[in-house]
C-alpha cells in the first residue's frame, strides 16, 4: 500500500482552475493571439521554401517545381515539430504570449506528438473553428477539442513553472 501511495504521489496532476486560476487568465485570447503569430511566421518560411523552390525548378528544368506542392505541409510539419516537439513545447506565438502546451496522460510530448496534436488542431479548424472556439468557452481548462482529443492542456508558462516546483517539493517531501 505505502509503494501506490509513493507512485501515486510522484504522478503529476493536472491545474484545477478553482485552485490555480493564474494557470488560465487569458489563455484562450492567447491563443488565438499567437496563433495569428505563428501564421505569420510559417507564411515567411513558406514564402523563403517556394523562393528557394522556384530558383531550384530553373536549375532542372522544371523538375524541381513539382516539390512546390509539398511546401506547405512540410513547412507547418517542420514548424510544429521543430517547436512543439522541443523541450520549451512552444511554438514562437506562444512563447511569445507565454503560454506552453502540457501533456494531459502520461505520455511524453515529443515531436510526432506535437506534430499529431498540430495535424488534429488543423483538421478541426477546417471542419469548424467556431466550434472549437466555442468549446474551449465552456470547459473548465479552456480546451479546444483537438486538446481534448490528443490529451494536451494550453496553460500558462510562467505560473506553471511555479507549479512543476512546487509540486516537485511537495513529492520529495512526502518521501
Amino acid at each position: 500500500m505505502t509503494i501506490f501511495l509513493v507512485m501515486n504521489q510522484s504522478q503529476p496532476t493536472l491545474p484545477d482552475p478553482a485552485t490555480a486560476p493564474e494557470l488560465f487568465e487569458g489563455v484562450l485570447t492567447r491563443r488565438v493571439i499567437a496563433f495569428f503569430v505563428d501564421l505569420f511566421v510559417m507564411g515567411l518560411m513558406i514564402l523563403a521554401f517556394a523562393f528557394v523552390g522556384l530558383i531550384a525548378g530553373f536549375l532542372t528544368f522544371g523538375l524541381a517545381w513539382l516539390a512546390l506542392v509539398v511546401v506547405v505541409p512540410a513547412t507547418i510539419v517542420l514548424y510544429y515539430g521543430a517547436t512543439l516537439g522541443s523541450p520549451r513545447r512552444a511554438t514562437l506565438g506562444m512563447q511569445m504570449m507565454d503560454i506552453v502546451l502540457t501533456p494531459t496522460r502520461n505520455q511524453p510530448l515529443d515531436g510526432w506528438m506535437a506534430i499529431i496534436h498540430a495535424a488534429v488542431f488543423w483538421l478541426t479548424t477546417w471542419i469548424s473553428w467556431p466550434l472549437s472556439l466555442l468549446f474551449a468557452l465552456f470547459t473548465p481548462r479552456r480546451q479546444m477539442i483537438h486538446d481534448l482529443i490528443t490529451g494536451t492542456l494550453m496553460v500558462r508558462r510562467s505560473p506553471m513553472v511555479r507549479h512543476w516546483r512546487a509540486q516537485t517539493a511537495q513529492a520529495s517531501g512526502a518521501y
